[in-house]
């Protein structure tokens, strides 16, 4: 691991009205309530996160290697100014994909007042800016409006359908340029 990555991956960025952090395992509880919400369960998938337990062993095998190996993956979204915990936003390495994926998710509360964009924004910038990557991709289902209605918000432009590997459905695959 370099130094850059050790220092980034626990770097916490601000926007105007979050705080966006990395992941932990103190984020167990929070983890285990946004990937039952059956928004999360229809638009993204049943992650198998069937308790707080569940949660904390999907943070410790899937989000800390990554940060470890690359020094970004999935953060969670904090409001300034009540301190809630709101959403998740990331970027992913996924299998089946060549090009990196930004990823994002609230609790159905807070849809609608532009976090999920404000976060997602700000953490393109960290991939790009930060950590250099050229391109990001992000995939949605074709149900998934307001998903895809952000994605091109973030510049992100529409290529082509994918399916992922143990997986059925066929999915909107998106790209920046």
């Amino acid at each position: 691991m370099t130094q850059r990555n050790l220092l980034d991956e626990n770097s916490v960025y601000e926007t105007e009205r979050l705080i966006i952090q990395p992941v932990s395992v103190d984020d167990r509880e929070f983890i285990f309530e946004l990937y039952n919400r059956p928004k999360f369960i229809q638009y993204i998938g049943n992650r198998g996160v069937d308790s707080v337990a569940d949660a904390e062993n999907y943070i410790k095998n899937r989000f800390l290697p990554q940060f470890e190996k690359s020094g970004f993956g999935n953060y969670v979204v904090v409001t300034k100014d009540k301190g809630e915990k709101i959403g998740a936003v990331g970027i992913f390495e996924r299998e089946g994909l060549d090009v990196v994926d930004i990823g994002f998710s609230l609790l159905e509360e807070f849809e609608g007042k532009g976090y999920a964009y404000e976060a997602a924004e700000k953490v393109k910038s960290i991939g790009m800016d930060i950590f250099g990557l050229l391109r990001i991709s992000a995939i949605t289902s074709k149900d998934n409006f307001s998903s895809q209605s952000l994605i091109k918000k973030l510049g992100l432009e529409f290529k082509n359908y994918v399916t992922l590997p143990n997986d059925d459905e066929e999915l909107m695959y998106f790209e920046t340029n």
